[in-house]
């Protein structure tokens, strides 16, 4: 079995699990007031399935979509034709990102940065990222730092949800690599959809996160051309970081 990225189980769990508008620690009303004020378009980077874009349209901010996962894009272009709401959604990956517009704003929130694995390929979503940005315009995304309990062939265990259809979906995670030096951590996540007692549907995925220290990660911003970098803790603005288990949001602006 091939793995996938971000399929159609891995969507399902998201959207159960991930409701439309439920706050991660306060992410949403942070990025909200963060925006409030913002006259020209918007861009959610990794935008999955709208839990925090959808809110931000509600509001009547003028918010795209781009994200590298069709059936993560198919789930949020229903959830807002559902909701009678407009967004232009554009699948791609930030490394290749071309779309037609410049932005007043661009977000990406639930460390969703994180995913990209290779540290080259990030630094080029950046680069990316500024060019999209017209002069001022902000770049805002949070970050965090993983756990520091890593072995190496562990199973965090199975996790089980029980479906609105009566289906039922499994989650098996286990860690396979952890590499303290490159930063960065890759699991094998498995997931099977139950039917009757029978196993109709299975999804590989591999799941890497490459994390970033907080004045490591300034520092990149810096490089890319970004400044006027602003770092909070646990999305209460201007509070300083103090633990590794805390929440990071950055601020910059394009020159």
């Amino acid at each position: 079995m091939s793995f996938s990225n971000y399929g159609p189980l891995c969507t399902e769990v998201y959207d159960h699990t991930k409701a439309i508008g439920q706050s991660i620690n306060g992410d949403i009303d942070y990025y909200l007031k963060r925006l409030t004020g913002c006259n020209g378009r918007i861009l959610e980077a990794m935008a999955g399935s709208g839990r925090v874009m959808i809110p931000l349209l509600e509001t009547g901010l003028a918010v795209d979509g781009v994200d590298y996962s069709s059936d993560m894009l198919a789930s949020c272009r229903k959830r807002c034709e559902d909701r009678g709401l407009t967004a232009d959604l554009y699948e791609s990956g930030l490394q290749e990102l071309a779309l037609p517009h410049r932005y007043e704003a661009i977000i990406i929130p639930s460390g969703s940065f994180l995913l990209i694995e290779q540290r080259e390929q990030s630094l080029l979503a950046l680069r990316r990222l500024y060019e999209h940005l017209l002069p001022g315009g902000r770049l805002i995304l949070d970050l965090f730092l993983p756990d520091t309990d890593f072995q190496c062939g562990k199973f965090s265990g199975t996790s089980t949800f029980h479906m609105p259809g009566g289906e039922i979906i499994t989650l098996e995670e286990k860690l396979v690599e952890a590499d303290f030096l490159h930063q960065y951590t890759v699991s094998h996540l498995k997931y099977e959809k139950w039917r009757d007692g029978a196993l109709v549907q299975t999804e590989l995925q591999r799941f890497a996160l490459r994390w970033y220290g907080v004045e490591e990660f300034k520092l990149v911003l810096a490089e890319i051309g970004f400044r006027d970098v602003i770092v909070s803790a646990d999305f209460k603005l201007g509070e300083q970081p103090g633990h590794s288990g805390q929440a990071f949001v950055f601020e910059a602006t394009r020159q």
